[in-house]
């Protein structure tokens, strides 16, 4: 097999989603192009997505050590290996976008990375950069908003991420965050009609189906809250138990202990770790 069918078969199992097959297709041929970034490249994004992130790592590392000259696959690895705080990250990154600065998805891999690195100027420019080469994407819009949280300008942050949701309205991850951003903002009614929207989209999401509940609860929305929140226990593990319990507690006690719970704890917890998870 040729090494462009070999990844463009690789890449067409993972838009469908088939990322075993994905995974299974690039090891069976890794021997034949041991010496091509691209191949290690694609692999450790096939087993990022199977959950497999060790084993990525490597991937990505061992993508770096061969010099890949694809701007695109340098990125990818780069924002791979980023995950892991590991420090070759931002020359990898920096060195895509140098290389092709025309390119929307490596100013916006590194642009979110200088926002998560705490770098609001930078990350700025890169990302605005991206969203002016790519105006319509989601994405780009999404990580505006997000290095907006980040440098603390949360009604900026609520545009940029509202502007995501309404170019691709079945991201339920953008539009959770979106009604959390809404909750920083002060807008509980917005928020809560974006939480329960979100929550229905993901129902195996325990922590999004707390917040919708806690939210409906919040402008008095007693049958919603509740509904939302048995939708949170029937998907609920060992690990989530205690929140669980914690919401029916709250929905318990009334509007405002639920606003409180969810102003001071689980909407806070649950914005800054979602914006900490890396494109």
């Amino acid at each position: 097999m040729e090494l462009e069918q070999l990844l463009q078969r690789a890449l067409d199992l993972g838009d469908e989603g088939d990322w075993e097959g994905a995974a299974a297709l690039l090891r069976e041929h890794l021997a034949d192009f041991e010496e091509e970034p691209a191949v290690h490249c694609w692999l450790g994004v096939a087993e990022r997505e199977l959950g497999l992130d060790g084993v990525a790592y490597e991937r990505f590392k061992r993508t770096l050590a061969l010099g890949p000259e694809d701007p695109y696959v340098l990125a990818t690895a780069g924002n791979g290996i980023a995950a892991f705080d590991d420090p070759d990250a931002e020359q990898a990154l920096r060195t895509a976008a140098l290389m092709a600065p025309e390119l929307p998805v490596v100013r916006l891999l590194y642009g979110a990375f200088l926002a998560r690195e705490g770098f609001p100027a930078d990350a700025r420019r890169e990302l605005d950069a991206a969203r002016a080469l790519e105006p319509e994407d989601a994405q780009i819009a999404y990580e505006q908003g997000i290095a907006r949280f980040l440098a603390a300008d949360v009604d900026a942050a609520v545009d940029s991420v509202g502007e995501a949701v309404a170019l691709d309205p079945e991201d339920a991850w953008a539009r959770v965050v979106f009604g959390l951003l809404l909750l920083e903002a002060g807008r509980e009614e917005e928020a809560a009609g974006e939480l329960t929207e979100a929550a229905r989209m993901v129902p195996e999401d325990v922590e999004a189906q707390a917040a919708a509940a806690l939210a409906a609860s919040a402008i008095g929305a007693d049958d919603l809250a509740w509904e939302m929140l048995e939708r949170a226990r029937v998907r609920s593990l060992e690990g989530d138990q205690d929140l669980v319990e914690a919401v029916e507690e709250r929905l318990d006690a009334g509007a405002e202990a639920s606003r409180r719970f969810l102003a001071e704890d689980v909407g806070p917890d649950l914005l800054r770790e979602r914006a900490g998870q890396r494109p």
